[in-house]
């Protein structure tokens, strides 16, 4: 079965098909990408639904890689908005 692994960071992402056994789990899909030893790992998802390493895979899923969020998005949406230039009515 078709598996893709995502692992992405600001402005730019790894991808890696993989083709693995029928029955494959999210664990042994990130092992075979070569990404189990990256420490920044804090989560899975599978189309961007939580899973863990346990999870069965099936064809054409999309295994995604997760981080720590480097700064809360409320507060990132709050920089973004000072920014930016007030309009005059």
């Amino acid at each position: 079965m078709k598996i893709d692994v995502v692992r992405a960071w600001p402005r730019r992402f790894e991808a890696m098909a993989l083709d693995l056994d029928e029955g494959a789990t999210l664990a042994q899909a990130v092992a075979a990408a070569g990404f189990a030893d990256d420490a920044e790992t804090t989560g899975y998802a599978v189309f961007g639904v939580r899973a863990d390493a346990e999870t069965v895979l099936r064809d054409g899923d999309r295994v995604e890689v997760l981080r720590a969020l480097q700064i809360d998005p409320k507060e990132a949406r709050r920089r973004r908005a000072e920014e930016r230039p007030l309009k005059k009515k």
